[in-house]
């Protein structure tokens, strides 16, 4: 990114404001470019001030965070949403996947951190998969999740991707079921860089940011598929052929 980040921070209480803007101004490459005490106002500065990153208090009065991160994403999906809360908690963590927040932090977060996140958002990463992998509760939500995505008509769904390999299937599939790279490497017994190289060139081919969107992109168009085994959620492999090369 050629100009420095580009943030806005939308809480309604001018000290917390205060105090990630003294944080932010320390760094060379973040630029804050407005504050909102609300959300109908977050919105229109949103329109008007085209951020890059968006800090967002999910406890806003009126149009709470999550309201407005979606108008925000729905506008502009290229717009990176930190959603800020007072104490993480499970089910905000799960409703701010939907809303397609890029990241999810309690509001004591350390400055290092919070820059950290910045900067990861600002190049399209979505953080928020790692706070998925740590919560088993939140990942069995996302499976569910995935699974009335899976059986909904989608005009997205007919969308042709460049084909994935059986292995690169294997490791969507071990994705779906919530395992992270270290355990997909053991799973499959490959290294954990082979493990990223592979989630590098299946995001590639599926044109998709994060790895959330590319289980969701599988499942809809057969590659793998979500079924009960033994009471618990499991991702099954369809037939082998996948776009294999």
């Amino acid at each position: 990114m050629s100009h420095p980040i580009r943030v806005l921070i939308i809480d309604d209480h001018p000290l917390f404001r205060q105090g990630i803007r003294w944080t932010l101004e320390d760094a060379a490459d973040i630029a804050v470019i407005g504050e909102a005490e609300n959300g109908q106002e977050a919105l229109k500065l949103t329109e008007r001030l085209n951020p890059d990153v968006v800090l967002v208090d999910i406890n806003l009065p009126g149009l709470n965070g999550l309201e407005v991160a979606r108008v925000i994403k729905r506008r502009d999906p290229r717009i990176g949403i930190i959603v800020l809360s007072v104490y993480e908690d499970d089910d905000q963590l799960f409703q701010a996947i939907k809303v397609g927040a890029a990241a999810y932090s309690s509001k004591d977060v350390n400055p290092e951190d919070l820059l950290f996140f910045i900067r990861e958002v600002a190049k399209g990463k979505y953080l928020i998969n790692e706070s998925v992998l740590a919560k088993p509760s939140v990942a069995t939500r996302v499976l569910h999740q995935f699974r009335e995505l899976a059986a909904s008509d989608d005009e997205q769904t007919s969308t042709l991707f460049a084909p994935l390999t059986s292995r690169e299937i294997e490791i969507l599939d071990c994705i779906a079921r919530g395992l992270s790279n270290k355990e997909i490497a053991h799973e499959l017994s490959i290294s954990g860089q082979t493990v990223k190289n592979h989630i590098t060139s299946i995001l590639s081919k599926l044109q998709v940011n994060d790895r959330t969107m590319a289980v969701i992109f599988a499942i809809k168009r057969g590659w793998i598929r979500m079924g009960y085994q033994s009471g618990e959620e499991q991702v099954g492999r369809e037939g082998g052929k996948a776009g294999e090369r």
